[in-house]
């Protein structure tokens, strides 16, 4: 085999693992981006984990981003050991779905017509659609198909380049050697792993097993343990993409060796065993490239069955590997989970962004609610605990803000785009509450300090408008997590009652001073009370118009909220009048 060929099969494994990746990516775009959802989101028994699992790496063409995806999952909290190793399951049986793609290579022609069904035909027909497709259709989603046919191409390409590179070695003394000392069992397993952890790539190395099938010289006897090295060997990128992970991502990771390495023990020992009792016929025979996908097919397919029963096991096996570190008392403050392994995932990444701005937002409703209670029941530890929550809300802000914006050079569909923005505009106004909400703290502890009592008009007063303000923020944070129109609807009235009741307020406030009944120095807190409370009601109607706005695909703030201020709808008209009478101070 000469230096030539050496660089041309380099080169054909180069070529396969890119049209895998555009091939997987593709899929997953025309999919929708939606499979990592399900992954998540359906996965709640053994069964259902391990058929989401094979159905999506079957997509993706990927067991390992898939295992990485899980870690990621994990790292996060948004899905349990449990499951996330009966996906792994189905991420080992889903990825020799790939050996059956490369089997297409292996189909040839006669003379003719009929030339037009060998395998590179199709695939020249099949690349020259797929470019037709990316360069010249202005949809997005044709494009995606164009990458699909034109991964498939590329595949076919890369498998035809290692077969041809690999074909002068059936003339070879010294590799038929080499492949009569791979039926070694140990030998076969070692070199299959350590090969596939250099080109981090379980399908590509049966790929190039298969292209090895083609000079006839590959026999079950070398290609079953090399097959079992393979499957081990393709848990180091999942072990690479737990770096960094919390303690269960990283149990994820060594679970994805764990099922591997038992899988190996396991098919390997029984077929060994038995084939000493009673040696098989086929052992010594060439295997052919759809008997090495069928026996990687069979091969993980035991595994899956074998193992199924035994998640349990598996989870103490990974519990003794992994220890959990000591957690000292200073490790309490709460963890923004925000997974980086899932930016290259939008719809992850954004389904995970939604869940802490949740988070975010009843941190910040609590603290309003903490800082309402303090203006008549003042505690130093109350006051803390609102000084403490405005801190962690600012630190959500910062987190999400930097996490939103990796997701933005992403491809997006319009549906994620407008997510995107619309998060970007919660985030800022769910951090503004929770500076009002500190501002209120603030104003009760000069109350507090400085003994200040209200009249009991004013007390009466306050006690309407902060409940209307308790309301507002409470449907704000409701509408956003449930994505509910109808709600969000309803923010834009009562917000506008808040602001009616502080202009009264203020004007009940100036015949109070001028009858003598307050002063001044009541004048300045009340004054600042009322500022705040109003600036929370624009913060959630900010919060609910960019919810309606993005949904009727409108982008002027100022200008929806005066139109339906100037129409007063039925329903806007409904509502407000039922706030004011509900809130009502006269």
């Amino acid at each position: 085999m000469s230096i030539l060929n050496v660089i041309s099969l380099l080169a054909g494994l180069a070529f396969f693992l890119y049209g895998i990746t555009l091939m997987g990516d593709g899929l997953n775009l025309v999919a929708g981006n939606r499979l990592e959802t399900v992954l998540f989101r359906l996965t709640s028994n053994r069964v259902r984990g391990i058929l989401l699992g094979t159905l999506v790496t079957a997509v993706v063409q990927s067991s390992s981003a898939v295992s990485v995806m899980c870690v990621g999952f994990v790292n996060s909290g948004l899905m349990q050991f449990a499951q996330a190793v009966s996906v792994i399951l189905g991420s080992i049986l889903g990825s020799s779905v790939t050996g059956w793609i490369i089997c297409l290579s292996s189909f040839g022609g006669g003379g003719g017509w009929v030339e037009l069904l060998s395998t590179a035909a199709i695939t020249g027909i099949i690349a020259v659609i797929g470019i037709v497709l990316r360069k010249f259709s202005k949809d997005s989603m044709r494009h995606h198909v164009g990458d699909i046919l034109m991964g498939f191409a590329i595949l076919m390409l890369g498998m035809s380049t290692m077969s041809a590179a690999v074909e002068p070695l059936r003339y070879s003394e010294s590799f038929l050697s080499l492949m009569i000392s791979l039926s070694n069992p140990l030998l076969g397993f070692v070199v299959g792993a350590v090969f596939t952890a250099v080109i981090q790539s379980s399908a590509a190395a049966v790929g190039i097993l298969q292209a090895l099938s083609l000079t006839d010289a590959l026999s079950f006897a070398e290609a079953f343990p090399l097959l079992l090295g393979i499957a081990v060997g393709g848990a180091l990128p999942v072990l690479i993409g737990a770096l960094g992970a919390n303690v269960n991502g990283v149990r994820t990771a060594v679970a994805h060796l764990v099922i591997d390495v038992l899988g190996a023990l396991f098919c390997g020992c029984v077929f060994y065993a038995v084939n000493a009792i009673h040696p098989f016929s086929f052992v010594t025979k060439p295997v052919g490239i759809v008997d090495v996908a069928a026996m990687n097919t069979a091969f993980r397919l035991v595994t899956v069955f074998a193992l199924a029963p035994l998640i349990g096991m598996i989870e103490r096996i990974t519990d003794r590997l992994v220890r959990a570190p000591a957690v000292s008392e200073t490790e309490s403050c709460p963890v923004i989970a925000l997974e980086e392994r899932f930016v290259r995932f939008p719809t992850l990444a954004l389904e995970q962004s939604h869940k802490v701005i949740v988070d975010m937002a009843e941190t910040a409703r609590k603290s309003l609610i903490d800082a309402i209670v303090l203006r008549g029941d003042y505690s130093e530890e109350g006051y803390e605990r609102v000084c403490g929550a405005e801190e962690l809300v600012d630190r959500y802000e910062d987190a999400l803000g930097s996490y939103l914006l990796q997701i933005t050079p992403t491809e997006l569909t319009p549906e994620q785009n407008e997510s995107l923005h619309k998060y970007l505009h919660a985030i800022t106004d769910f951090e503004r509450i929770s500076d009002h909400a500190r501002n209120l703290a603030e104003s009760a502890k000069e109350m507090y300090d400085k003994k200040i009592e209200f009249s009991q008009a004013s007390v009466r007063e306050l006690g309407v408008l902060s409940a209307a303000v308790s309301e507002v923020v409470d449907m704000a944070v409701r509408a956003f997590e449930s994505d509910d129109m109808e709600l969000a609807l309803q923010v834009e009235p009562l917000e506008e009652v808040i602001d009616t009741l502080c202009d009264l307020m203020r004007n009940h406030h100036i015949d109070r001073l001028q009858q003598g009944i307050c002063t001044l120095q009541h004048g300045f807190v009340f004054n600042d009370l009322l500022t705040n409370f109003e600036r929370v009601g624009d913060h959630c109607s900010n919060i609910a118009v960019a919810m309606i706005e993005l949904e009727h695909d409108l982008f002027d703030t100022h200008e929806y909220i005066d139109s339906i201020k100037l129409i007063r709808t039925g329903t806007f008209e409904e509502n407000y009048k039922r706030f004011r009478v509900k809130y009502n101070i006269d």
